[in-house]
């Protein structure tokens, strides 16, 4: 997984409230269990008309958006059905951070564990960023984990909150396997004691 340390790039701003994993990722994009891919489908409803053109006003379809690495979004994003799908097409797109006030929790572990930094602020905070977002390319927007920080394009700077562990393993690169695997030496001698003492098994 890729490690998350600090981020500095463009906050793309999307104000809808709800917007459920099936807006993120549509279920007719759910055939793959591969994690690339995806970021071509994101949002493709929003995105694209049915003839597959792009739709102007979507703001990933605006100029100043497109190399976004930041969502600044309305509440509760990322509710609905609990696809992985979903976090694996915004990285895939290369957003590595989600700044709103409320996110599923499904959705909301599932970004750790797929080297996205969902940031959770009280509404007047979100508010900030989004307003910051909305000044478009030129309004740059950093993320720093280490020391739990945003700063907006104008100097202010914004903290947040974020689980210990979580932070531990999204700085270091490690999901669920990285974590077994920095345990292999111990798991290695478990298995040899455990070969000789019933090799039966």
């Amino acid at each position: 997984m890729q490690a998350f340390t600090n981020l500095s790039g463009i906050a793309a701003p999307m104000p809808l409230v709800n917007i459920d994993t099936d807006m993120i990722i549509p279920k007719q994009f759910l055939k793959t269990i591969k994690r690339s891919g995806l970021g071509a489908n994101l949002f493709d409803e929003m995105r694209f008309t049915l003839e597959g053109a792009e739709i102007p006003e979507f703001v990933l379809n605006q100029p100043q958006y497109r190399e976004a690495s930041v969502l600044v979004a309305g509440d509760n994003f990322g509710c609905g059905s609990s696809r992985e799908h979903a976090p694996w097409a915004i990285a895939d797109f290369g957003i590595r951070c989600v700044i709103s006030t409320s996110f599923a929790d499904i959705f909301y572990n599932n970004c750790f564990k797929n080297g996205i930094l969902p940031i959770v602020l009280p509404e007047d905070q979100r508010d900030l960023c989004m307003a910051d977002a909305e000044k478009g390319a030129n309004a740059r927007i950093e993320v720093d984990l280490d020391s739990q920080t945003i700063t907006l394009s104008d100097g202010q700077t914004i903290s947040f909150e974020v689980d210990a562990f979580r932070k531990h393993c999204l700085m270091n690169g490690l999901d669920d396997i990285g974590l077994t695997l920095e345990k292999a030496a111990s798991i290695d001698t478990f298995e040899a004691a455990a070969a000789q003492a019933r090799p039966w098994v």
